[in-house]
């Protein structure tokens, strides 16, 4: 399911845990199969927790609890914006508002060229740096007013 690659970074992540604690390792490992497959369909769910000796359903909770991991296909950009309470203070649902006019879509939509797809996130722990969004789990973006979004929005095109 995976390459040999992605099995060999799993095997790095399950090296950090004690032999009898390997499925310590599933966060990562789902990480690390969503980025060679771009999303997590079910079959790699199971197959990860298949590799951690764990249950299915268990892998299946990380991966449904977490909103990093994506159980549908979305596009080559993900943006997660913040809107818990201290990034909604500081403009947080009108940068995602700006966001969503500004690219024509809702939250857990994606742009119908398939470039963007504009997610709800939870706290992102940098509060001072509200309104704060993430994109790709990877690139933490602060102070985003629409200066900053429509910076940003020109980078990935």
């Amino acid at each position: 399911m995976l390459s040999s690659q992605s099995i060999a970074r799993i095997d790095r992540e399950i090296a950090k845990y004690p032999a009898d604690q390997k499925q310590s390792a599933v966060m990562a490992a789902l990480a690390i199969a969503q980025e060679e497959l771009g999303w997590l369909p079910g079959e790699a769910i199971e197959f990860v927790a298949g590799y951690l000796a764990m249950p299915p359903i268990a892998a299946l909770e990380v991966a449904t609890f977490y909103n990093m991991y994506d159980l549908k296909p979305v596009g080559k950009y993900k943006i997660s914006v913040c809107t818990n309470l201290p990034c909604m203070l500081s403009g947080g649902v009108d940068a995602g508002e700006y966001l969503k006019k500004k690219l024509g879509i809702g939250y857990n939509e994606t742009t119908a060229d398939g470039l963007i797809t504009l997610k709800e996130g939870e706290c992102m722990g940098a509060c001072g740096d509200a309104p704060v969004m993430i994109v790709n789990n990877r690139r933490m973006c602060s102070w985003m007013n629409p200066e900053q979004i429509d910076k940003l929005l020109a980078e990935l095109k």
